[in-house]
Parts: structure tokens; C-alpha cells; sequence
């Protein structure tokens, strides 16, 4: 059954490599406040009706509506919010390595709140996973790269500390949906509330007055189709996947599969810029695919 789990996690690291190549080039235009508000509300949009027909917003039990409600403060407000601020200044590959120690910070936690402990196999296979998707990033480009995916803006260390940030953010808000995913909630229903607060939040930073949550670019129905392909497969699928892998399978080993998005961007990018990763993505890759058949392969008792 864990096993299961496990691909679903996996799932949703390939839908995040997927929507990080469509959003860098959006939230670069918009910011990343107003790309975040537009992507959340049409989520939200498209994901309410289709929870509450099912039945399962309704059976929500308050603590467990508070507890998604913080979830999805921490997770997705803060956490998605930053992720893409810290994009729209490193890139999408830099920003990959910074979002990947999401693993380690959700391993921390499961180990020190959960009672989470691995096996000498996942425990191997988990060590290969990190390590591998930071090599594939850290020595993943070529030195003369000069792709709009590949270059600087703004101050850097900001950019890392963001990144940083959005990680901690990741790991956190799993940890705290873990209890009410694993007593079976409907993962749409669960999306729907995370997701619903974030655009209530958004929405009254905007109200306020603050000037980063204004748009930085105009919205064109280009730009609003692209945005609606990140929610649906970012939001939609990926974090869904997510939710549902937090069923059954543990906080720290979610963390640690799902982190192998950076390494899945490394072809996506090679298609988009028309050229090969450097050798180093190569190891990275070779590293991470190890690990992950050690993890897949672990035995349960």
C-alpha cells in the first residue's frame, strides 16, 4: 500500500517540474503576489463547485477546517508566495535547489513530532535523493548559459533566503495536514480550504494597500491561460497527489520523493533552451533515480 503512496508522490514532483517552467516566465511578469492571487482564485474557481457537490467540504469537522486553514496560511500563502518571489530572481533550476530541502526539513519534522523513523535502505536511498537533486542543480548549467531561465535579477541572497523559506514553508504545511489527511479526508475537499484561504488572504493584502501585491504587468489572455495550466497541474494534480500520498505514507518519506522535481526539470529545460545539461546534472540524475529505486524497493515490515 506505501508503495502506492510513494508514486504519488513522485507524481507530484513531476507536476511541479512541469508547472515550473510554465510559471517562471508569468510571475516574472505579473510578481509573484499577483501571479500567486490569480493562480490560487482560479484554482479555487474551478475546484470548489466540484468539492462541494461531492459531498466532502461538508463533512468537515471544524478542528479539521482549522487545521487545513492553517495548512494552507503556511504552505501555500507564505510558502508558494515566496517560492515564486525567489524565482522570479534565481530562476527556475537555482530556485530547485533551494525548494528541494523541503526533504530535509520534512524528515526533521516527522522524526522529531511524528515518531518517523527509516530504514538503513531508505535511509540510504533518501541521502542519494537529496544529494543527488542538489548536484544536478548546484553544477547543473553550463558556464557560458545565457537563457532568460538562467540569469539573475535583483539581489540574490534574498532570492536564497526565499527560497529557503518557501522549503521550510513546504515541509511545514504537510506536516500540519498530516493528521487530517491520514483520518481520510477527501483530498479535493482539502485542497479547496487551503486553497480558499490563500485567496482570502492575497485578496486583503491587496485590499490594504501594499504595493507588492499589485500586478507588475498587465494580464492578457495569454498570460491568464498559462496561469490557469500552472494552477491545474501545480495546484490541481500536483498538490492534490500530495495530499493524498499524506494518507498513508510518511511526512519525512513524501518530502524526500516529491523533492526529485529539480532533477525532472533538467530535460524540460535541455527542450526549452535547445541545449544539453552539463556533466554534473548527469551524476545529479543518476544519483537521484538510484535513490529513488531504493526507496521504492525498501522493504515494509
Amino acid at each position: 500500500m506505501t508503495i502506492a503512496y510513494d508514486w504519488l508522490a513522485l507524481g507530484a514532483a513531476a507536476c511541479w517540474a512541469v508547472t515550473g517552467l510554465i510559471s517562471a516566465p508569468q510571475s516574472r511578469h505579473l510578481g509573484a503576489f499577483a501571479f500567486t492571487r490569480w493562480r490560487m482564485g482560479l484554482v479555487f474557481l474551478a475546484l470548489a463547485p466540484v468539492a462541494w457537490l461531492s459531498g466532502g467540504l461538508q463533512q468537515l469537522s471544524l478542528v479539521q477546517l482549522g487545521i487545513l486553514v492553517l495548512s494552507g496560511l503556511v504552505g501555500i500563502f507564505i510558502g508558494d508566495t515566496a517560492l515564486f518571489a525567489s524565482m522570479n530572481r534565481l530562476g527556475p533550476r537555482r530556485t530547485g535547489v533551494l525548494f528541494a530541502t523541503h526533504a530535509f526539513f520534512s524528515a526533521v519534522l516527522g522524526f522529531l513530532f511524528l515518531d518517523e523513523r527509516m530504514g538503513a535502505q531508505a535511509l540510504v536511498g533518501g541521502v542519494l535523493i537529496v544529494a543527488g537533486v542538489m548536484t544536478a542543480i548546484a553544477w547543473g548549467a553550463r558556464k557560458d548559459e545565457s537563457h532568460a531561465f538562467e540569469s539573475l535579477q535583483g539581489h540574490w541572497p534574498t532570492g536564497v533566503a526565499l527560497g529557503l523559506l518557501a522549503a521550510l514553508c513546504q515541509a511545514g504545511g504537510s506536516f500540519i495536514a498530516k493528521p487530517v489527511m491520514a483520518a481520510g479526508v477527501d483530498p479535493m475537499a482539502a485542497m479547496v480550504v487551503r486553497v480558499g484561504v490563500t485567496c482570502l488572504a492575497h485578496l486583503l493584502l491587496l485590499w490594504s494597500g501594499v504595493g507588492l501585491a499589485r500586478a507588475q504587468g498587465t494580464m492578457t489572455p495569454r498570460v491568464l491561460g498559462l496561469v490557469l495550466l500552472s494552477g491545474a497541474i501545480g495546484m490541481g494534480l500536483g498538490m492534490s497527489l500530495i495530499l493524498l500520498a499524506l494518507r498513508h505514507g510518511e511526512v519525512g518519506m513524501v518530502g524526500i520523493l516529491s523533492s526529485v522535481s529539480p532533477v525532472l526539470v533538467l530535460p524540460l529545460l535541455w527542450l526549452t533552451m535547445g541545449r544539453a545539461p552539463a556533466r554534473g546534472a548527469w551524476w545529479g540524475a543518476a544519483m537521484t533515480v538510484g535513490g529513488t529505486v531504493l526507496v521504492l524497493l525498501r522493504s515494509h515490515s
